[in-house]
């Protein structure tokens, strides 16, 4: 492998260091934990396993945590009202709703319900509002998470080609603006974008976000860019029948080729979750009038 490889559960072991001395900080002077809310609708499996792993991270670095798991013939009214209680909450600091929810259920209708100085996610109106304005606000975190190994890999970020795969609410549009923010040109590509493999091949930074295992050859990377791999997809071995995880990159043909690579997993994954805490805590401090600084 020619590439770098970039550690994300290294420098997610750095950014939750960080974040729980900040909570540690608004203890001493608040008097209580941060405390952050998440909430889980029906019985996806990937979604209990993320929902454990973000509890357990809360612990790890000093933060509250209260769980609200709903059956999967929870209404619309039923989580609506549960989000909202949980607004109005004034020991819940910060909410997290695990997405995706189960069908027949409205995602938009749901976050709309989250107290915007709550949303960890970023995804009310008025956050993703703030972000598009450049405005202060809680930033999705996996966007985040691709900003800080981007900046670990090159640096400055200024003047960088970007390009995107995938236009998703989490993902592809907050971490286009996100990019734009560090003064990078940046392309969004998606499903009906013309010369797929030409517009990734121009890329400094390539950020494939789509969810389909291996998609991103290894000729549609530039030589030397940076690519971080946001998919996570689990595939079976055809000859063992034991799954695995695998990003939107054929990771082994495209090390070979790229200057920085993250890998899958290890990679986007940590920084996500890691994103999330140092969200809590924010959210929490800025309830409290702590400056960022303190």
């Amino acid at each position: 492998m020619s590439a770098r490889l970039i550690d994300g559960k290294a420098i997610a072991s750095d950014l939750r260091a960080a974040t729980r001395q900040r909570a540690l900080d608004y203890a001493e002077r608040t008097g209580r934990m941060p405390s952050l809310a998440v909430v889980l609708v029906g019985d996806d499996p990937a979604s209990h396993v993320y929902v454990g792993a973000k509890l357990k991270a809360c612990a790890a670095a000093a933060i509250g945590s209260v769980e609200r798991r709903l059956p999967a013939s929870t209404t619309q009214a039923m989580l609506e009202q549960v989000l909202t209680a949980l607004s109005a909450d004034p020991d819940i600091d910060a909410i997290l709703l695990q997405l995706p929810l189960p069908a027949g259920l409205d995602q938009a209708r749901a976050i709309a319900c989250i107290a915007p100085e709550k949303d960890v996610d970023g995804l009310t109106a008025v956050n993703a509002g703030r972000l598009a304005l450049g405005e202060p606000g809680l930033r999705p975190c996996t966007p985040s998470g691709c900003i800080v190994l981007a900046e670990r890999a090159l640096g400055d970020l200024s003047g960088a080609h970007c390009v995107i795969l995938g236009r998703s609410i989490l993902v592809g549009k907050p971490a286009a603006l996100l990019f734009l923010e560090r003064h990078c040109t940046v392309t969004i590509a998606h499903s009906r974008s013309r010369n797929l493999p030409d517009l990734c091949r121009s890329a400094d930074i390539l950020v494939p976000a789509i969810g389909k295992p291996n998609f991103v050859r290894a000729d549609w990377i530039k030589p030397g860019a940076c690519v971080i791999d946001v998919g996570i997809n689990r595939i079976e071995d055809p000859a063992t029948g034991a799954t695995r995880l695998v990003g939107d990159v054929d990771f082994a043909a495209a090390a070979q080729i790229a200057g920085a690579i993250t890998p899958v997993p290890g990679g986007v994954g940590p920084m996500t979750i890691a994103c999330l805490m140092q969200n809590a805590v924010q959210a929490a401090r800025n309830q409290a009038d702590l400056t960022a600084e303190t």
